[in-house]
């Protein structure tokens, strides 16, 4: 008899393992595939690592515009697709190493729910069954491919973020069907190793749902790098290596070598027993409650499987909330300090309110904005490059409830507003917060001194 059972190893699945078993539960996790599920092995830890390598090589390629001088700058298509499994490898190692640490026990192999009883929560793998006080449902979400006519006949031509990552050449062109945070990854990539990228994006505006005015300055960015950017379009049909769409009342045509389909992700909800359950859904996510619990008592649920926020942090912080519930520590999911960060180049991030949601809302807000080259370091490392850190404030109190930036890097800085936000921090409060000089983070503060 295990105290949890935890169906799926990804980052909401893992993490709640490794602390539930630091805190002396007896713990059991399914895994079909590869420990660190869809972010470690197919999302977020390789693309990053290949959009390091991208960056690398403009890096040389520009690197005259700091005095520094290189010739016949290559790279190795092969060697950058290597090093990505390298890591992906190393890092999966890491995540099992962490199980045993902690006592985990690892089961490789689907998980069936087969019900609960007054005897506690079964599942089975394989002709051998488990039974728990306790179940943690993390399965995750897989790539949405909408019902285009063509998409499928046109076979091996069209990817999701799974297939591209298995690419063994660099293609000639490619057209990316989606401009949210997962299409403009991948055209960033390729497009700094020299493909001809084209965006087909149904909104109005790239990376839907981010702060409007930095999405616009980032596609503008990447217009002028090559990409061509085809807004406010509805794909029609697919034609083998062609793509038809509408625009502006006419159909018009774009070719790929390769087309990538990134139009969302949906909840895995099928395939592993849950209406064994009866556990409620809701728009196709397990519905939970702010403790993650679902209407079965001594069932949770973390992470893409929700279809709340599709985050691997998100989904790990969800895990924390569970192990926390039942070891007895008071603790709630809240949703208002999520990061996000797009790791274009520049990188994008953003936390709480856009200045759009916050119009929504109906608040009272001010909005206040500077360039990224009020901070000195972001001149020295960023040569001809351009930026933006917005800040949403309280127009009453002066409380911070919003944080957006485009530029280098801002990936690293964004945790900053995220602890601001948390702690309901004023405008007062945080100019008496000292920032290391120089450092780019100082945008932060040179924002909020100029509301």
């Amino acid at each position: 008899m295990y105290d949890l059972i935890i169906i799926g190893g990804g980052p909401a699945g893992y993490v709640a393992a490794e602390r539930a078993g630091h805190k002396g539960l007896k713990v059991l996790l399914f895994e079909k595939k590869r420990m660190g599920g869809v972010c470690l092995n197919e999302g977020c830890i390789p693309t990053k690592t290949l959009l390091y390598s991208a960056k690398t090589y403009e890096s040389a390629l520009h690197g005259d515009k700091y005095g520094v001088f290189a010739d016949n700058v290559r790279f190795d298509f092969a060697k950058i697709a290597a090093r990505k499994d390298k890591v992906v490898k190393k890092l999966v190692a890491g995540v099992e190493g962490k199980m045993k640490a902690h006592h985990v026990t690892v089961v490789k192999g689907a998980a069936m729910i087969e019900g609960r009883s007054p005897k506690g929560i079964e599942v089975s793998c394989e002709g051998q069954s488990y039974r728990a006080a306790n179940l943690l449902i993390s399965t995750g979400s897989e790539a949405f491919v909408p019902p285009i006519p063509g998409l499928k006949e046109a076979g091996e031509l069209v990817m999701t973020n799974r297939e591209i990552l298995q690419l063994t050449e660099c293609p000639k062109s490619l057209v990316v069907i989606g401009g949210g945070v997962i299409g403009m990854e991948f055209a960033s990539y390729f497009n700094s190793l020299g493909t001809q990228v084209t965006v087909v994006e149904m909104l109005p505006e790239i990376l839907g749902g981010l702060d409007l005015e930095i999405s616009a300055l980032l596609r503008s960015i990447y217009a002028k790098k090559g990409i061509d950017f085809n807004l406010s379009a509805r794909v029609v049909q697919v034609n083998g290596n062609s793509v038809v769409f509408e625009k502006d009342g006419q159909t018009q045509t774009v070719q790929g070598e390769k087309i990538l389909v990134s139009v969302g992700r949906r909840p895995v909800i099928q395939g592993f027993g849950l209406e064994n359950l009866r556990v409620e859904t809701f728009k196709g996510g397990i519905k939970v409650d702010e403790c993650m619990r679902t209407n079965v008592p001594g069932v949770f649920a973390a992470g893409d499987v929700t279809g709340f926020s599709l985050l691997a942090h998100t989904a790990s912080r969800e895990g924390e909330v569970v192990v926390n519930q039942l070891t007895g520590r008071p603790d709630r999911m809240r949703y208002n300090a999520i990061p996000g960060v797009v790791y274009t180049n520049p990188e994008v991030s953003g936390v709480g309110l856009t200045e759009e949601a916050a119009k929504a809302k109906g608040l009272d807000v001010k909005v206040t904005k500077l360039p990224m080259a009020y901070a000195g370091r972001f001149v020295a490392e960023n040569e001809g490059g351009s930026g933006l850190c917005k800040i949403i404030t309280g127009a009453t109190y002066g409380e911070v409830l919003g944080v957006h930036m485009l530029g280098n890097p801002s990936s690293e800085m964004i945790y900053g507003a995220c602890m601001a936000i948390e702690q309901e921090m004023t405008l007062d409060e945080m100019q008496e917060i000292v920032f290391p000089h120089p450092t780019v983070s100082e945008i932060f503060k040179e924002t909020i001194f100029a509301v």
